[in-house]
């Protein structure tokens, strides 16, 4: 898998990107990361990538032509056939888990990161596949987006992780938020590990871990439980955990 960034900012990217997770697997070689500066495609003394809208209007907007040539270089270089041109964008489709995981199939993501007013339309109908986003809120550039979508499918990847199940135990992953987790010491001034952690009954445990992944996510995000088809196992559990919740208030 590789990602390549069209930025103003690549140090921004190369230095972010080098820390955790990503570093290493970058080290590794599993990952492959390279930056664009549209910049580097201008052809006048002054470097420009950017104009004033036409129709007037406050802002600067960036130019197609040295984004379009940075796209083409990237695609160039690697020669892949299954990629996608992705614009970072407000007004995209909102990144979750599901997006993730599919586009982690893909050999090649070409992340276009987007600064000042935003970017001449015609290269995004013309050049990119979809326009991804974090949310309903704006930020300065696509950098800080394009880090996000590096990071998060950087450790779907196989061999990335050192469990192999460590992503698939991850909140959304099974459209539910991830259960509670506990370390040493099992008795403190903050309380105990709960028994069942400590029975050595594998079974329990996973129940246990089923029932407070149910019950977190419908107290912080019962949204995700609306579009999730609860089995008859599922079902008891929640209303066992929303019992128990019931009687502890």
């Amino acid at each position: 898998m590789r990602f390549d960034v069209v930025t103003l900012f690549p140090e921004m990217i190369l230095e972010s990107s080098s820390y955790g997770v990503t570093g290493t697997a970058i080290e590794k070689k599993v990952v492959g990361l390279s930056v664009w500066n549209p910049r580097d495609y201008t052809h006048d003394r002054h470097r420009t990538v950017d104009d004033r809208p036409y129709g007037g209007g406050p802002g600067m907007v960036m130019k197609c032509q040295p984004l379009c040539d940075a796209v083409d270089d990237a695609k160039l270089k690697n020669k892949n056939t299954d990629y996608k041109v992705i614009y970072l964008s407000p007004q995209g489709r909102q990144i979750t888990q599901e997006l993730l995981v599919e586009a982690s199939q893909y050999s090649q993501l070409i992340l276009v990161a987007g600064r000042y007013e935003g970017i001449d339309e015609r290269f995004i109908d013309a050049v990119c596949d979809e326009e991804w986003s974090l949310g309903d809120y704006v930020i300065s550039g696509g950098e800080l987006a394009a880090l996000v979508v590096i990071d998060s499918i950087t450790r779907l990847i196989p061999g990335v992780l050192g469990d192999e199940d460590s992503a698939q135990q991850d909140s959304h992953m099974n459209g539910l938020l991830d259960t509670p987790h506990y370390t040493r010491p099992e008795k403190g001034e903050l309380g105990a590990v709960p028994n069942v952690l400590l029975s050595g009954n594998h079974k329990a445990i996973e129940r246990w871990r089923m029932k407070q992944a149910l019950g977190r996510t419908a107290l912080k995000r019962p949204d995700l439980l609306k579009a999730k088809e609860l089995s008859a196992e599922q079902d008891a559990l929640l209303k066992e955990f929303r019992n128990e919740v019931h009687e502890s208030d």
